[in-house]
């Protein structure tokens, strides 16, 4: 069976450009949805500030003049380490996800390296939600929750997101972000297609590098030397019943810096899906 991949582009993966310039380049290319990003300057990857300083809903019109979707607004760092830091933070993000008409928020967990028992970090992540979801239910947003992949993180798997979100009744305003690069890190092999809201891709192809030590900077467009498997990934998702979009997410400076960066993921975005149409025939 041929399953269309239906793209979509996170800010991360051209900082350089503003958010309407960025927004052109989505449409161009035939995305479907962006998610914008208000850490760019923290990552001193840009000196704008989020929405370039404009009214959010000037941006949020701007891309719906573009058929480009807002399909989220990224993110909220440490939600799991609940304080009134972190609720000035979530409020903040959802009235300017209001205000541009972005279908949803970003809450990333905390990448620490902290050493607690499970059952307080899992404490930890259910008061955290429980707090947000009165937040969500009078906006009417999803919030989309981003486990990482990497050893310090404070939620590394997908399973325990879910058993979260039914613990404290979230189950219609919480929704996983499937990270293939994430999802490789901590060696997950389950698929949860129904409780995922984006899947955010990257390639890693630098074989000097070994599982424990991969790292943001080293993901880069998927390529045929992709050590993610980032094909078989999508194809499980897609044969399950995703049916979101698929948001390229790449960190690497050397794809910040690309001149050709619009022509090479248009030969990503071909490339991956060619390779998915025979995976799928070969089936």
């Amino acid at each position: 069976m041929k399953h269309e991949i239906h793209f979509a582009l996170n800010h991360i993966t051209a900082p350089r450009l503003d958010a309407k310039e960025f927004i052109d380049l989505a449409a161009r290319l035939g995305c479907s949805g962006i998610e914008l990003r208000n850490d760019l300057s923290d990552k001193k990857l840009a000196d704008r500030a989020f929405f370039d300083g404009r009214d959010p809903a000037e941006i949020g019109a701007y891309a719906l003049t573009k058929n480009v979707k807002l399909l989220g607004l990224s993110e909220v760092y440490g939600f799991n380490r609940w304080s009134d830091t972190i609720r000035v933070k979530v409020e903040r993000l959802i009235k300017e996800a209001q205000q541009s008409g972005a279908q949803s928020i970003s809450l990333i967990p905390s990448n620490d390296g902290k050493v607690e028992s499970d059952d307080s970090r899992i404490s930890g992540l259910h008061f955290a939600l429980t707090q947000i979801l009165p937040l969500l239910k009078t906006s009417g947003l999803i919030a989309l929750v981003e486990p990482l992949g990497f050893s310090t993180s404070s939620l590394r798997r997908k399973r325990e997101a879910i058993e979260a979100f039914k613990a404290v009744g979230g189950e219609a305003h919480y929704k996983l972000v499937h990270d293939t690069f994430h999802h490789h890190l901590a060696n997950e092999t389950e698929f949860f297609p129904e409780e995922t809201g984006i899947v955010h891709i990257s390639g890693v192809v630098d074989a000097s590098v070994g599982i424990d030590q991969m790292r943001d900077e080293h993901r880069i467009l998927v390529t045929s030397d992709d050590r993610l498997g980032n094909i078989e990934q999508i194809k499980k998702l897609l044969a399950r019943g995703y049916k979101g979009a698929f948001s390229y997410e790449c960190f690497a400076p050397s794809v910040h810096s690309n001149a050709n960066l619009e022509r090479e993921l248009k030969t990503s975005f071909d490339a991956m899906q060619t390779a998915l149409d025979k995976v799928s025939a070969a089936s």
